[in-house]
């Protein structure tokens, strides 16, 4: 009977669905059959197992299996309660926002708690510091700042290439959006605040990048490797 049960609650999951014994809704009783059943259904190959007490249901294409998106495999570490405590950043983004092709199987999460990295299946998941409160609406920026601040470490791109493309993606920014990010980036690193506030002054002027050049050191020069490809660069002194 119970097996029966366990069949019919993973059947109504969707696939790419990441779920533990508790999102079928059995009895909580019984929690050591369903996880044998679970197991049992693994072995058949009716699903798959992500990570210690995780699964899904797998999605077949052309081209095979398909795993989970990431952020439905580390979905629990992104909200807790219904409150947003993490976002994805990182290499994922670095390839959404075109900076690199490459895909990499550690998973990059933006929280304002310190945590240890931990496995998940094939997939190191490692976490970032964000000192600003973490809100739905800032999390697009987040990400943006987080590559501007990792611009010397994407993979398979330089900085000159990943400068010019989020400069791009700054022109597409309206004035409300530029503000917003100006606050935020108060709150990270010289070398980040010094590239956004270039960026910033070459779209838009200085006016718009003040707040950021006020808190910079002004004998400190920042060695990234940009040359002279904007003329903004010099006052910034980034190199």
């Amino acid at each position: 009977m119970l097996s029966k049960q366990v069949e019919a609650a993973v059947q109504a999951l969707k696939t790419d669905f990441v779920f533990t014994y508790k999102d079928l809704n059995l009895p909580s009783d019984m929690s050591a059959s369903i996880i044998r059943k679970l197991n049992r259904m693994v072995e058949a190959g009716i699903i798959t197992k992500l990570s210690k007490g995780r699964y899904y249901k797998p999605r077949q294409s052309v081209f095979g299996t398909l795993k989970p998106s990431q952020e439905e495999i580390v979905k629990d570490l992104l909200k807790k309660d219904g409150k947003i405590v993490g976002y994805l950043t990182g290499y994922s983004i670095f390839n959404q926002f075109g900076l690199t092709t490459q895909i990499s199987n550690i998973i990059e999460i933006g929280t304002n708690v310190r945590r240890n990295k931990l496995r998940r299946g094939k997939y190191e998941i490692r976490f970032i510091q964000q000192v600003n409160p973490i809100r739905s609406s800032d999390i697009s920026l987040f990400q943006f700042l987080d590559a501007v601040r990792s611009i010397k470490n994407i993979p398979d791109a330089s900085p000159v290439a990943s400068y010019q493309r989020l400069q791009n993606m700054v022109r597409g920014m309206d004035e409300r959006t530029i503000r917003r990010m100006v606050r935020l980036a108060l709150n990270y690193p010289p070398m980040a605040r010094a590239l956004t506030g270039s960026m910033l002054e070459s779209v838009f002027g200085s006016d718009s990048a003040q707040p950021l050049y006020e808190t910079l050191n002004p004998v400190t020069y920042y060695k990234i490797g940009l040359g002279n490809i904007t003329t903004q660069l010099s006052k910034w002194r980034i190199l």
